[in-house]
C-alpha cells in the first residue's frame, strides 16, 4: 500500500530518506571512500607510468 492517501508525488512534502537511524549513511560514505581511493592510486600509477617514458 502507498504510504500516502493519493498515488502521487504531489503529497511529499520533502525528502525520504529510508536509511536514517542505520548504519546505512556509514557504509555508504565507507563505500564512496574506497572507489575515490581506488581510483586515486589507478590513475596515479598509470600517469606515472607515462611520465617515465619522458624522463
Amino acid at each position: 500500500m502507498f504510504p500516502y492517501q493519493e498515488a502521487s508525488w504531489s503529497v511529499v512534502d520533502g525528502a525520504m530518506f529510508i536509511g536514517w537511524g542505520t548504519s546505512l549513511p556509514g557504509w555508504a560514505t565507507a563505500i564512496s571512500a574506497i572507489i575515490c581511493a581506488v581510483v586515486l592510486v589507478i590513475g596515479h600509477m598509470s600517469e606515472a607510468e607515462k611520465a617515465k617514458k619522458f624522463d
